[in-house]
């Protein structure tokens, strides 16, 4: 709910802690210890939800928002794979924004990651800013899965959700890179300087999705006191820190149904030459489409003018919109 508060502005005073909607009082808590990270932690909601939306732009269930909490509808309370989606992407989300703003300056509780220097294995030299993906990492546990643990995590829900948030934070840690930078007379490479950086957050996003077209359905079992979950089908090999997992099955989404937030596919583009999930028969469910032609415009016969300026021409075309009844 956070990335919908457009409205509020800088979240820099305790007061305004108290007003953000779908904060449990430990969050709230949270936000008034930490004020200076708060608007990097709207902004990583925000990232999720974009990206979330780019992910699944060809789907049945296109990651739409409501404007009321849960924003996403009664989708992601649910277990279903969808939410275990949602969980992982928001919590990465925290973490990926919580860490640029380190290395870029804006907080005074952490900056550069200082544990990375001295000498790399291939020869080269650590230095520069390091993203300090510890702070972010530590920063997204502490928030968002307090949720989890305030409920006490025992529960099959919980269980799910904590586990999916690691997972969204392990999509950014095992794709750290190695960036670096080249030193010496006229472009020559005498010796260079590396720092680690963190995945595009749109990596971030293509990983997860990823997992979730090969996410696990699990259920509770107990080993000792040990409550944990295990792959519901016993043929399955077990799921790793990485994987997402799910406890229900998901609905068609096929029909509008606002009580539980699926808006349906009437309306949706759709694909007449696709016989994937985009396409218009499995988009629009078996119900049909409809068929537009609409003009559009587009820049064509492009020169270089020296200098600098490119130059089009405008073209119109008659291209076939294909939407679902």
């Amino acid at each position: 709910y956070l990335a919908k508060l457009s409205s509020v502005g800088s979240i820099s005073e305790e007061e305004t802690c108290e007003k953000l909607k779908g904060l449990i009082q430990r969050q709230v808590q949270m936000c008034k210890r930490n004020l200076e990270v708060m608007d990097s932690v709207r902004r990583g909601a925000q990232l999720a939800i974009e990206e979330c939306q780019y992910q699944f732009r060809n789907r049945r269930w296109n990651c739409s928002t409501l404007d009321t909490l849960p924003v996403f509808g009664k989708v992601v309370t649910q277990g279903t794979r969808e939410a275990a989606f949602v969980y992982a992407i928001s919590s990465a989300g925290v973490a990926f924004a919580v860490t640029r703003a380190c290395s870029s300056g804006e907080l005074d509780k952490c900056g550069c990651d200082r544990t990375v220097q001295g000498g790399g294995p291939q020869g080269f030299q650590w230095s520069g800013c390091s993203d300090n993906i510890a702070y972010g990492v530590a920063f997204s546990q502490s928030f968002v899965d307090i949720r989890e643990r305030s409920k006490g995590a025992s529960s099959n829900r919980a269980l799910m959700n904590l586990h999916n948030n690691e997972a969204g934070r392990k999509a950014i840690l095992n794709n750290m890179r190695v960036e670096c930078k080249c030193h010496g007379v006229s472009g020559s490479c005498e010796f260079k300087t590396c720092w680690k950086a963190m995945p595009t957050f749109r990596k971030v996003g293509n990983v997860l999705k990823e997992k979730f077209d090969g996410a696990t359905e699990v259920e509770q079992s107990e080993i000792g006191s040990t409550k944990v979950l295990v792959p519901k089908n016993s043929q399955f090999k077990p799921h790793t820190d990485e994987d997402l997992v799910y406890l229900d099955s998901s609905p068609d989404f096929c029909d509008h149904d606002l009580k539980n937030g699926v808006l349906g596919t009437s309306g949706r583009q759709c694909n007449k030459t696709s016989k994937a999930i985009d396409g218009c028969e499995l988009m629009c469910c078996g119900r049909g489409f409809h068929t537009d032609e609409v003009e559009v415009v587009e820049r064509c016969s492009c020169k270089f003018h020296w200098c600098c300026s490119v130059k089009c021409k405008p073209c119109h075309r008659v291209v076939e919109i294909h939407t679902c009844r």
